[in-house]
């Protein structure tokens, strides 16, 4: 059998999929596309899509092996990261 045919293909998902497959919400992941704090995307025509890779390789960036471990590369909140001002000084 050729390689080509056995090979898996190269699936991307839509947001809904892509959220149900992390499973997060389909909103949550928008907002992560919104705020540059979630996983890479792709538009084709008018929609946006998800490879499997780009998923994997973000979710893989929340691996932790204890709570004490402090991780250069963590995934943020689906929010806008604002710079703390202190309206006192």
């Amino acid at each position: 059998m050729s390689d080509v045919l056995t090979a898996t293909p190269h699936r991307l998902l839509r947001t809904n999929e892509a959220a149900d497959w992390l499973g997060l919400s389909g909103r949550t992941l928008e907002k992560h596309r919104t705020f540059g704090t979630g996983p890479a995307y792709r538009k084709i025509g008018g929609r946006v899509v998800y490879a499997m890779d780009d998923l994997q390789a973000w979710a893989d960036r929340g691996a932790r092996t204890s709570t004490t471990e402090q991780a250069e590369a963590a995934i943020s909140a689906a929010r806008h990261q604002r710079e703390h001002r202190s309206y006192l000084s």
